[in-house]
């Protein structure tokens, strides 16, 4: 398998819905009993849902594509060495946003990605206790999905730059985002947790996630093919790509998510 010529991407994608779905259903079932949370050696916190979900879905993966590699963020760690021969692989967070379902303020979500060539193809996110799906591939288009409602092709949309609604994140505010949004002047600032900030610019309620600060690339993966397939970025504060499997690392480089790319978001930094 070397170009996606040769994958049904929509196939894919709306197996890795049903996958996401499947494991966001057994996350809800631990959200709402006595869960244990232990201490990964970063000091990030690590629940029975991140271990559940992480089971399922690599199970279900391995047997949807058995030769595309998965790397998820509670699998053991790859080698660079062997990463970097490959060509296309699954990139997971099954819970992301631990702190939100410990906090039990309902903002966290499942994370599923197809990378090949560094850059994400296809995206699916769960938020399970939000019961919304937001999903897209590589010239598809991108989508929400609520239950009990249509399944909804999102755009991002033109910012107004006398009132520009920012996304930023609940668990990791930084002086360095604040000092950012006085220089961008009046702003609304909506703290939220997970990658549902870059499914707000996806679907076109906010125009901006500025993240400036660190993340790892099973974070961004899945949101990044929905926002661009909403017509929308998600560059580098320089502005050039953020890619995938690079680099010995899975920490991003700051970045920024935005929908209207005629406003230059890195002069305000």
């Amino acid at each position: 398998m070397n170009n996606q010529d040769d994958l049904n991407l929509e196939y894919l994608c709306q197996n890795a819905l049903s996958i996401a779905r499947i494991a966001g259903k057994k996350i809800l079932e631990i959200y709402d009993s006595k869960f244990t949370i232990e201490h990964k050696s970063d000091n990030t916190p690590l629940t029975t849902a991140d271990l559940a979900a992480d089971r399922i879905i690599q199970t279900a993966l391995k047997e949807l594509t058995p030769d595309i590699p998965v790397l998820t963020e509670e699998s053991d760690s790859v080698p660079f060495e062997i990463r970097k021969q490959w060509n296309r692989y699954w990139l997971v967070d099954p819970l992301d946003g631990t702190r939100e379902f410990i906090k039990r303020n309902g903002e966290f979500t499942v994370n599923i990605a197809l990378i090949e060539n560094h850059r994400s193809i296809i995206g699916v996110i769960n938020a399970p206790v939000l019961q919304t799906d937001y999903f897209a591939w590589k010239e598809g288009h991108a989508f929400k999905k609520t239950l009990g409602q249509p399944i909804e092709q999102i755009y991002c949309r033109k910012a107004n730059p006398e009132k520009l609604v920012i996304a930023g994140s609940r668990s990791h505010p930084s002086d360095n985002l604040q000092a950012y949004l006085e220089k961008l002047g009046n702003v609304e600032l909506l703290s939220v947790g997970s990658s549902l900030k870059s499914c707000m610019v996806a679907e076109g309620s906010v125009d901006l996630y500025p993240r400036l600060g660190l993340t790892s690339e099973w974070d961004t993966a899945a949101a990044h093919c929905i926002v661009e397939e909403a017509g929308g970025m998600m560059t580098q504060t320089d502005s050039s790509d953020l890619l995938y499997n690079t680099k010995d690392s899975l920490l991003n480089p700051e970045f920024f998510v935005f929908g209207d790319n005629t406003i230059k978001w890195k002069s305000f930094l």
